[in-house]
């Protein structure tokens, strides 16, 4: 086998994400045959090298595994957690095929929705860094209604907070987003459609215009449509996985054109914008379309 960096290597083999590894790697934990190794670019071969990750032997990559969560509130977006709140990685627990998989990007502790969870580093790497432009969309309740002028600031990108609130580490300005009235309300709906994912950033673009975020719902990242209940897993098909790293190419369309129905909250009925690949053969039944159902987990 071909010698690969170090961070793909034990990626692969699903021990962490590959953002992760080069920590591990920075912090001296990673041996190349008996040899601590502190450097980044450090490549070796899994056939052919004894590499050690916290004194323990690496055995080769694991079957790649993709999965769907969609995340309630109350959960953390992380492996552990030292405040011992509830992680996303706790709906893993009784899917012993799943191995060792972690999260695609984040949500915050109060957001919900769809969440990526896979063993995949190199795609993991590709799907969350901002110059690839993947899409997420999003459901977003704002209290009170933001006038148009507004909602065109928000369009056209504003400067936020950077990092953690009270960090105190600048400001940095927004890329422009993809923004839709969905349900005009005294607390209205709106969907976003973004290609960053700063901490807290949707939270924070509202609050610069003078509006506090209540609900925070990401029904889409990029070619996956969110389709199953809250606390639910499902694994990605084979489609989807070969869309997502289609998705990831340079030069790869990542819009969405089709609509779909989808229940945003008790009472609320929103369109969510969905790939045309996703729309699936559907019946109409009492009035209503029925759509085949995904396997879950």
């Amino acid at each position: 086998m071909a010698e690969e960096r170090l961070q793909k290597i034990i990626a692969a083999a699903g021990v962490t994400s590959r953002r992760k590894a080069e920590e591990l790697i920075a912090e001296g934990r990673v041996q190349v045959n008996g040899a601590i190794v502190t450097e980044l670019g450090t490549k070796a071969d899994i056939d052919r090298d004894h590499i050690k990750v916290d004194g323990k032997l690496l055995k080769g990559a694991e079957p790649q595994k993709y999965y769907m969560l969609n995340k309630p509130r109350g959960y953390v977006t992380t492996v552990s957690d030292p405040e011992g709140r509830p992680t996303v990685m706790s709906f893993f627990e009784r899917i012993k095929k799943a191995g060792r998989v972690y999260p695609v990007g984040r949500l915050d502790y109060l957001s919900e929705g769809l969440l990526l969870m896979t063993n995949d580093g190199a795609l993991a790497n590709l799907l969350t860094k901002a110059s690839t432009g993947i899409e997420k969309t999003y459901l977003v309740k704002v209290s009170g209604k933001p006038p148009d002028a507004a909602i065109e600031q928000l369009r056209g990108g504003v400067m936020i907070e950077k990092g953690r609130h009270g960090m105190r580490e600048g400001r940095v300005m927004t890329a422009p987003a993809k923004i839709t009235l969905v349900k005009d309300a005294e607390n209205p709906w709106y969907e976003l459609v973004l290609i960053e994912g700063r901490n807290r950033e949707l939270r924070k673009m509202f609050e610069e215009v003078g509006h506090h975020v209540e609900k925070i719902r990401r029904v889409g990242f990029g070619p996956l449509v969110l389709d199953i209940p809250p606390g639910e897993v499902r694994e990605l098909d084979e489609k989807e996985v070969l869309a997502l790293n289609r998705a990831v190419r340079p030069g790869a369309k990542r819009g969405v054109t089709a609509h779909k129905v989808v229940g945003a909250g008790p009472g609320d009925m929103l369109p969510v914008r969905v790939p045309k690949a996703k729309r699936p053969a559907a019946s109409r039944v009492g009035g209503a379309v029925r759509r085949p159902a995904k396997k879950r987990v």
